[in-house]
């Protein structure tokens, strides 16, 4: 049959419009009876990171559009080729310069201090950061210190202001990270300011001690000793690369430098475990060593475990990563100091990557400790005064392994929430057992948007 060439122009007009129609359809309103849920991830520090796509597996391809925040500032090629000559296999550089600091500042402060007694050196801690001439190596700084003159150190991880009275960072920055496919992509990375310099302490710390000719002059007559708490085994364990180059590199440059007080100073190796009680044995076997500062622990709430044995032993404990915002309010005798910025800001900074992409419900899960509840509650509250009401959030935590032979965690009855829920955003606050929850949403039918 003939068909005139206006007829076919209609006809195939109506059936592109039919076709866009029923298109747009399948695409962003699902049909009666389709429960397919598409929902954008996001994470935080203890996720973002290269080696967490391994935590799925065979499935490591689940991350890629996932997005999150982690305190992060530019590093400099130059500090980054220092780490990679301490561990060659360096993919990640998460709190590898907040470890670092956490070590030098520890050295300075015994060295200004003019012992190795763990009271004097808390003294120093927060001053050594504020006021004072300014440094940023630790050869020029221990030297200024050996000379009794007050120092004001600045590195890649304190760059605008020092410490607060409480012993922890009065600014930071946040870099907004970006998964394609299994990797981070740099070039996506973007960098933003939190904090106030004001909030830094103007605390005048005792005078500083110049430097006699040996051991004599110390009170106690014993080199600084320095003992590991990080986590090398444990759900954190996937963040102990970096954290554990940034302390051996600040150990090498520090005893490159002189040492402290005359002599090198002692790296006492240790696990945190991730676990209470791995840490609870490592601060009593460091106590037993004579470590005089304990570096870590990594998580928040390891270290609101091991605190009191800490502060009962009278010891310093120094951590590079504990964000949990409620540590400030410890009490912890003044021994307690991290170099790692409180959740207080990062919280803002997250709940702004979450709001860029418009959402309409959002799922908050998190790990259930001091950490992951505590941010859990920092991002619904900014996500609330950014106009999310309380009807459009749900939050879930779930219980994490004790140890890493334990279960996996099981969140298939919090992934059907998620679901029945209709989030379009979920955030995941926890380490690398929070694979389980990203597994577990797939497994429910819930759509993940790239």
């Amino acid at each position: 049959m003939f068909i005139s060439r206006a007829t076919r122009a209609a006809t195939l007009a109506a059936c592109a419009t039919f076709l866009l129609a029923i298109s747009a359809c399948g695409t962003d309103q699902p049909e009666e009876g389709d429960t397919t849920t598409q929902v954008r991830l996001y994470g935080t520090d203890g996720n973002m990171l290269n080696s967490y796509p391994a935590e799925l597996k065979e499935r490591a391809g689940l991350v890629d559009g996932m997005k999150g925040t982690t305190p992060l500032t530019p590093l400099p090629e130059d500090f980054k080729n220092r780490l990679r000559s301490i561990d060659p296999r360096l993919t990640d550089y998460l709190y590898a310069s907040e470890t670092y600091d956490a070590v030098l500042i520890s050295a300075l402060a015994a060295q200004l201090a003019g012992t190795t007694d763990p009271a004097a050196i808390a003294q120093q801690i927060v001053g050594v950061t504020n006021g004072g001439q300014r440094c940023e190596t630790a050869a020029t700084c221990l030297q200024l210190a050996r000379n009794g003159q007050d120092i004001e150190y600045r590195s890649v991880s304190m760059t605008r202001a020092g410490f607060t009275d409480a012993g922890e960072p009065s600014t930071a920055s946040y870099a907004t990270l970006h998964f394609d496919g299994q990797q981070i992509n740099d070039g996506k990375t973007e960098f933003v300011g939190a904090g106030t310099e004001s909030a830094a302490s103007t605390a005048a710390p005792p005078k500083p001690k110049k430097q006699g000719k040996g051991a004599a002059d110390r009170n106690d007559g014993s080199p600084l000793v320095l003992g590991g708490l990080l986590p090398k085994t444990g759900d954190l364990a996937l963040a102990y690369p970096p954290m554990g180059a940034g302390a051996a590199l600040a150990l090498k440059e520090v005893n490159a430098a002189g040492g402290v007080l005359g002599d090198p100073v002692t790296w006492v190796d240790g696990d945190d475990g991730t676990n209470p009680a791995v840490a609870k044995a490592t601060v009593a076997s460091h106590v037993a060593a004579g470590v005089h500062v304990i570096i870590g622990a990594g998580g928040s709430g390891i270290s609101r475990q091991v605190l009191p044995d800490v502060v009962g032993a009278g010891l310093i404990l120094f951590s590079p990563s504990n964000t949990d915002a409620s540590l400030t309010d410890l009490d912890d005798k003044g021994l307690y100091f991290r170099t790692a910025p409180p959740d207080s800001l990062q919280g803002r900074a997250l709940a702004d990557v979450i709001l860029r992409d418009g959402p309409e419900k959002v799922a908050i899960v998190a790990r259930k400790d001091s950490y992951g509840e505590g941010l859990q509650n920092i991002v619904r509250t900014e996500l609330e005064k950014a106009g999310i009401g309380a009807d459009r959030l749900k939050l879930l935590t779930y219980e994490p392994p004790e140890d890493a032979k334990a279960k996996p965690v099981d969140f298939g009855s919090g992934a059907q929430e998620i679901k029945t829920f209709g989030a379009d955003a979920v955030l995941i606050i926890g380490f690398g057992e929070s694979a389980a929850v990203i597994r577990a949403l797939v497994d429910a039918g819930v759509e993940l948007r790239r």
